[in-house]
């Protein structure tokens, strides 16, 4: 059903009340007491009431009423009073309710006008924070970017010192080699001596046969256990090398991982110099050992130069005194051989 509409009457009413309480009629005031009604629509009907009363004004007053007429009249006027005043709560109700609901609609709009600032207000810092974290974020960035570059310089520093390393210990694997070759060169170079001047022995003197046997068996012993030993030094030599080279496939390794992992290159640095210092110890000590191994060899050599002699003095001496002497020099060869430090250390 149509809603019906603000009538001209229900606004002269309305008019007529303002004047009964003595106010003047106006739009806003016809609206409160209507408690409906456009302003448009209101405001057309008092501009009617308005040129009727002009046009009616000098239009004289009627004549008095009947009592029964003015009491109906009164009456109605009454009723009309009481609809229009019951009609005029129903609408301010509806007009407070209204306006309470249009107070709470401005309360929450002020609420998500305040919530709205804070969001903003808590974007602004996060938006400034955001900004913060990034120019700290670039700034690490332009870090690692030169970290980067000092450790690729390291790297390459690193690479080179690992290639002179592996020249140095290729040319300490050519000398041990070099050195174990000579060293049995020497050692049959011996053996032969021994024989040849054994042999010439056993021609001369049949009777030293037992001796020369006992001396050639030492003799033997000791170049046994030199070989040996060298052997172990040799074997020794060959672990350390293949260490060293396992060492420096892991060194090539962690090299290559460098770039993946840059963080850790800093440590694997350190780690590659204490090792290439470790290896130059350990290199120093081999040449060490080296050398100590030739001052053996020499000092063995002096020591078969020096049984030759006894044994060229112990031939030539007197036979009487052949098993007596020869007993003297078993001894005298057992206390060098006790106390050489050389044959501890073999």
């Amino acid at each position: 059903m149509a809603r019906i509409g603000v009538t001209y009457e229900d606004v002269q009413r309305a008019i007529d009340a303002l004047l009964a309480q003595g106010d003047a009629p106006s739009v806003q005031k016809i609206r409160e007491i209507l408690g409906t009604g456009s302003f448009t629509t209101i405001s057309d009907h008092l501009r009617t009431w308005r040129q009727q009363r002009e046009e009616n004004r000098d239009v004289p007053p009627p004549r008095g009423m009947p009592a029964a007429l003015q009491e109906l009249a009164e009456a109605l006027w009454r009723q009309a009073q009481e609809s229009a005043n019951e009609a005029l709560r129903h609408y301010r109700e509806e007009a407070d309710r209204k306006v309470e609901e249009a107070q709470e609609s401005v309360s929450d709009a002020r609420r998500q006008a305040d919530d709205a600032r804070q969001r903003e207000a808590a974007l602004a810092s996060h938006l400034s924070g955001t900004e913060q974290r990034l120019e700290a974020l670039s700034a690490g960035l332009a870090t690692s970017q030169a970290q980067c570059e000092t450790l690729k310089a390291a790297e390459n520093r690193v690479s080179t010192r690992l290639a002179e390393a592996e020249s140095l210990l290729q040319r300490h694997r050519d000398e041990a080699s070099r050195v174990a070759q000579e060293h049995q060169q020497a050692m049959q170079a011996c053996e032969e001596a021994h024989r040849e001047k054994l042999t010439q022995e056993e021609q001369r003197h049949e009777s030293a046969e037992t001796r020369l046997m006992t001396l050639l068996d030492q003799a033997r012993q000791e170049r046994l256990a030199s070989e040996k030993a060298a052997a172990g030094r040799e074997e020794q030599l060959e672990r350390r090398l293949e260490r060293q080279e396992s060492q420096l496939q892991e060194l090539r390794a962690r090299l290559a991982n460098e770039e993946k992992h840059h963080r850790e290159v800093d440590w694997a640095r350190r780690q590659a110099e204490a090792l290439a210092e470790t290896r130059q110890r350990e290199q120093s000590v081999l040449q060490a050992r080296i050398d100590e191994q030739k001052r053996h060899l020499e000092e063995q050599a002096e020591r078969v130069r020096s049984l030759e002699q006894q044994l060229y003095r112990c031939l030539w001496q007197a036979p009487k005194g052949a098993s007596e002497e020869a007993s003297d020099s078993n001894k005298s060869a057992g206390d060098n051989r006790q106390g050489d430090p050389s044959d501890h250390r073999l």
